[in-house]
């Protein structure tokens, strides 16, 4: 199992890979602020690379449950100068950008991302357009509604069904556009728009979720959902439930996970493989 990122390819058929989150956002749920000043992104970034990172996600618009909208120029100013900076000084990483408008999209991939992260599935048709013409790996996530009504009382008759049905509609309008099938993964959107059992139902049954053999990618990383089940209220007291989950999924044949916490994930999953039957 491949996966075509633009100038490089990943081989996720018997190993896999962290993606580390960088947010250069002032008002994320978990780091918010941290990561502001272009100095403090790319050092953090570095870390998270010799740390293990085979990817680095970097975000300039929060998605966490009510956040408001950031316009395209500020987004730009946000991320562009960190995603020029880590492809002069990084080339070995492979930098995504975490956005769902098409021209942050397009003028990060000129700036030197491989990887289109799009939160609201790439139903935007000119967020499909880039994709197709720019040759990036995509990540097409499901969430119901938007960041800021995602948590207003979701419901679904099947969860599994309805996430698996829309990674499939999808799939096809990407490939119809011109997308290669190799460069594309499906992230089911933990906690976008799910209850905790929603959530639940997802991790139990990853299977349910594949559609036309293409990777998942994974984001529990210090989510409000852990919280509830483990009984802690700060987002960075959740890393250690996030390498269980990490670790389980990696079982059940989830090569790709995105994480704050680098280190720990990747010694969760190399831990996992080498236990795993004909490791």
């Amino acid at each position: 199992m491949i996966w075509k990122c633009l100038h490089r390819t990943l081989d996720l058929s018997s190993r896999g890979e962290i993606m580390g989150i960088l947010n250069v956002t002032p008002d994320s749920f978990s780091d918010g602020g941290r990561y502001g000043t272009l100095d403090r992104a790319v050092a953090r970034a570095a870390q998270m690379l010799e740390e293990g990172a085979a990817i680095l996600d970097i975000g300039g618009e929060s998605t966490r449950p009510g956040a408001a909208e950031v316009s395209v120029d500020e987004e730009k100013t946000r991320v562009l100068p960190v995603i020029e900076r880590l492809h002069c000084e990084h080339p070995e990483a492979c930098l995504s950008v975490d956005t769902s408008k098409a021209e942050v999209a397009a003028a990060a991939v000129k700036a030197g991302a491989e990887i289109i992260n799009d939160v609201t599935g790439f139903r935007d048709p000119d967020m499909i357009a880039v994709a197709a013409e720019s040759g990036a790996g995509v990540v097409v996530m499901h969430m119901k509604g938007t960041p800021r009504t995602m948590q207003a009382e979701p419901s679904y008759e099947d969860v599994g069904r309805e996430v698996a049905a829309f990674f499939e509609d999808r799939f096809e309008a990407l490939v119809a556009a011109g997308v290669e099938k190799e460069a594309i993964v499906f992230d089911p959107g933990i906690g976008f728009g799910k209850t905790l059992q929603h959530n639940l139902e997802l991790l139990r049954h990853p299977e349910r979720l594949r559609v036309r053999d293409r990777p998942l990618l994974l984001g529990v990383s210090r989510k409000s959902f852990l919280g509830k089940l483990t009984g802690t209220e700060s987002a960075e007291d959740r890393d250690w439930s996030t390498v269980a989950v990490t670790s389980m999924a990696r079982e059940q044949g989830i090569a790709l996970h995105r994480v704050h916490e680098v280190r720990a994930n990747v010694e969760a999953i190399r831990m996992t493989e080498a236990m795993l039957p004909g490791a």
